[in-house]
This record gives structure tokens, C-alpha cells and sequence, in this order.
């Protein structure tokens, strides 16, 4: 196969529970309900291998929907993804039933611990053969607060800063073994160099980390970072540390705007703006005619979510009650701003869907996720156009691929629309890499303690 300089990236987007991003995917008939069985993540996994998807990462929170009303009585009643099972379990089910994708998990910064966080993912990496990835977050509301022995959730700049000095500490960590520390010599004996194993001494105002990390340096060298801030600060964050920015863009104007922007940022922190992945959410509704995709399509927009779900989930996304506000409620610029959440993704919500004043129903008729990024519907070539689109018109460089059911979406886009990239020359048609860096094109970082 000819292939083009540029090769998009393929990300699928999980949820190790009852739905995907879709609250509504759990009632599609085609979903298979065996998200407490390990077979399922398995089969997941062996599915995106199979499209030869650079990665496959797992989106979290540390508490169920609980902030409209002050309950989470509708997050059960509605299935408003109020299941979260551990992911590091999950990942290592899924790094045992692969040998090629990427794996990566959510893992925030606000109720975790550098070391804590260092250690997961180094271990993973090596289990893997190198295939890890961390989605890094700052968790967005007060419901995880409560869950971690705190009344409220930090402030949005706050958890940014606090987010700084994790990154700073956990790269220390993942860095305190030099790559040719570790020695085994049985007849010396030297198990390992005591030169070439650094404590951290790491002092900041959140964080105080003595290390050295109890792994030593990784196949990476560090594992993946993502990130996938929208706000200004959110966007700060990711041109400093991120390698993979997974968006929330739902149209592409958007999508250059901030792609444009990004890059921008990027450089200005002193980095390369290609080596880093943008890549929006995108639905993909796959049909064996447009007609076929388009009937899909009607059946994932009007019958399967709950208005409540919606609402639920989007006061999840901005921490914010909505619970007290009628339908015909303004979203106010004071409004996002006053709010702890999510704010970027709610601005290209509200920005997407235009006119002089959005309301709480406009949201809550978007059902809170569906505008997060693009649908692409049609036949494989249909969809394969409109990924191209973005691809090539300067508002991506690949996509991450949401469900609107599961397994089913994920083996629809492998068959059907994966081959179609794979024959216009913009997707890889074989992993020719062992590490997610490799599948990613990116450089093994060099150690802070150099070569």
C-alpha cells in the first residue's frame, strides 16, 4: 500500500461500564451487557487491535452522578454511567488479551499521588511491552471531593497548579532509574547501580515525593501522556506536557480554530507542534447504505437517551446543580465561568449551536455528550470522506472514536470504515512498531538525568 507522509491517528474511547460516553448506548440492542465480565474488555481489545488503532484508553470519575438534585438517584434510575470499575485491573486484563494496541487509563491528579500514579503506569508499561498511556485529568466535581474526605472540589486554577507540580514529580519518578541501572549480574553480585538509581527530593507547595520509583525506567522511557483540557488554562496545561490532546470540538471550525491555537501554544513552550497528536471525539454511525446509517443514526439521537440522563450528566460535566433552573434557563458566559467543571467543552457546546441565547434546554436536547465532537455517518467511503476532511483541512490529526453502542460500533468502524482509510493511503494497514511512541511517532524521551 502507498502510503501518504501524514497518517492519521485511531483512538478508541472507553468506559470500563454500564454505557459508553453515550448514556443512552446501554438500551441499544446491540449492546452486549458484560461490562462486569473480564471477556468483554478482552473482546474490546482484540476488536481495535484487529483496525490496527494506535491506542485504546478508558475515560473515569471517582464518583457516580450525584449533583443534580444533590442525588444519584436519576444517575441509577436513567444508567448514567454510575458504573466505574478499576482500571488498572481492567488494563491489565486487556494488556494480557493483546500484543500491539496502546493502553491507556484516566488517572487524576487531584485524589491521586505522584508516586501512586508513577508506579501504575510504569508497571503497566512494562507488562505491556511498552504500550502504556496516562490520560491525565484534574477531576471536575464535588461528588469525587466527597468520595476523597473533602466538602468541595478545588478551584479550576487551583487544580491546574496542582496538576504542574504532579506532572513535574511523576516525571522525576518515572526518571530516578537510569536505562542501564539495572544489572542482574549473579557472580559479582550486582543486582543494580546505586549511581544510577536517583532519589527525587521533590518539593513543591501540593507535593513533597523523596523517591527513587520502585519500577525501574520503562520500554517508553515514560509512558504517553494525554490530556484533554478545552478552557484556557486546560489548553496551557496541554502545550506544556501533553503528547495526545483528545478534543471536544463538534464542528469544524471549531476544530481548525483550536487546532490552530494548540499548535500555537505548542511552540511557544519551546516543543515541536507536529509530534503532538490533536485528535477530536467523533461518533461514527456506520450503515451498509446511507439510508441503512441514517436510520441508525435516528434510533442513537431520539429513543435511547433519557432527558434526565442528559441533564444528569450535565451537571456532572460543570459541577453545577441544574436541578433548580427551568428548561428555558439562559447558559450565561457568567454562568460557565461561575462553574468549577468542564468549562471549554460547554463554550464549544454553546458556540456550536449559535444563535443569541442557548438554553438549558438547547443543552440538555443535545444530550450533554452528543456535541463533543462530529457524527460521521454513512457508508465506509462516506465516513472515510468526512474523517478526511478534518484530516486534511487542518483540524486534526486523527480521531478519537466514540460508541453509540458497544461492542457493535467498534466492529462496525473495523470493518467498514478502517479498510477504506487503509486503501486511500491514510491509515496503516500493520503495526510496525512494538510501543504506543512508535505507533505514535514519537521520540523515546531522554532521562532528566541525561543519556
Amino acid at each position: 500500500m502507498a502510503r501518504n507522509k501524514r497518517q492519521m491517528a485511531l483512538v478508541g474511547f472507553m468506559q470500563a461500564g454500564n454505557a459508553t460516553v453515550y448514556a443512552g448506548s446501554w438500551r441499544h440492542p446491540a449492546t452486549e451487557h458484560g461490562f462486569l465480565t473480564s471477556g468483554y474488555y478482552e473482546k474490546l481489545g482484540r476488536t481495535l487491535e484487529d483496525g490496527c488503532f494506535d491506542l485504546m484508553f478508558f475515560d473515569d470519575r471517582l464518583a457516580m452522578p450525584g449533583i443534580y438534585g444533590g442525588s444519584v438517584a436519576e444517575a441509577v434510575r436513567t444508567g448514567a454511567r454510575p458504573v466505574k470499575l478499576d482500571l488498572s485491573i481492567v488494563l491489565g486484563i486487556v494488556a494480557a488479551a493483546t500484543r500491539n494496541i496502546g493502553l491507556g487509563a484516566t488517572y487524576s491528579t487531584t485524589y491521586y499521588s505522584p508516586f501512586h500514579v508513577a508506579r501504575t503506569f510504569a508497571t503497566l508499561d512494562h507488562l505491556s511491552g511498552g504500550r502504556a498511556a496516562w490520560n491525565v485529568v484534574t477531576s471536575v466535581n464535588d461528588g469525587e471531593a466527597q468520595n476523597y474526605g473533602l466538602k468541595e472540589h478545588l478551584g479550576h486554577d487551583a487544580r491546574y497548579d496542582r496538576a504542574d507540580e504532579f506532572l513535574e514529580a511523576t516525571r522525576g519518578l518515572w526518571d530516578s532509574w537510569d536505562d542501564d541501572a539495572l544489572v542482574l549480574d549473579r557472580e559479582t553480585p550486582l543486582f543494580a547501580h546505586p549511581d544510577k538509581v536517583h532519589e527525587l527530593n521533590y518539593e513543591g507547595e501540593w507535593f513533597d515525593v523523596r523517591g527513587p520509583l520502585t519500577v525501574p525506567r520503562t520500554p517508553q522511557g515514560r509512558p504517553v501522556l494525554m490530556q484533554a483540557g478545552s478552557s484556557g488554562r486546560g489548553r496551557e496545561f496541554a502545550a506544556k506536557w501533553a503528547e495526545l490532546i483528545f478534543t471536544g470540538d463538534p464542528g469544524i471550525d471549531i476544530a481548525r480554530a483550536h487546532y490552530k491555537d494548540q499548535k500555537e501554544m505548542i511552540g511557544q513552550h519551546g516543543r515541536d507542534p507536529d509530534s503532538v497528536k490533536m485528535c477530536p471525539m467523533a461518533y461514527t454511525v456506520v450503515g451498509e447504505s446511507k439510508a441503512h446509517a441514517e436510520e441508525r443514526e435516528q434510533l442513537f439521537l431520539n429513543d435511547l437517551v433519557d432527558p434526565m440522563a442528559s441533564l444528569t450528566l450535565l451537571s456532572e460535566l460543570m459541577n453545577y446543580d441544574f436541578s433548580g433552573l427551568s428548561l428555558d434557563a439562559p447558559i450565561t458566559d457568567e454562568l460557565i465561568e461561575s462553574v468549577s467543571g468542564i468549562r471549554g467543552l460547554v463554550q464549544n457546546i454553546k458556540a456550536h449551536i449559535g444563535g443569541d441565547t442557548v438554553t438549558l434546554g438547547d443543552l440538555a436536547g443535545h444530550r450533554a455528550t452528543l456535541l463533543q465532537g462530529p457524527r460521521f455517518v454513512g457508508t465506509g467511503p462516506d465516513i472515510a470522506d468526512q474523517m478526511e476532511e478534518w484530516f486534511d483541512g487542518g483540524a486534526c490529526d486523527g480521531f478519537v472514536i466514540a460508541a453509540t453502542h458497544s461492542p457493535g460500533a467498534y466492529e462496525d468502524a473495523v470493518r467498514l470504515v478502517v479498510p477504506e482509510l487503509q486503501r486511500r493511503g491514510v491509515f496503516r494497514d500493520r503495526y510496525t512498531s512494538s510501543t504506543l511512541r512508535g505507533h505514535l511517532g514519537l521520540e523515546r524521551p531522554e532521562s532528566i538525568h541525561g543519556a
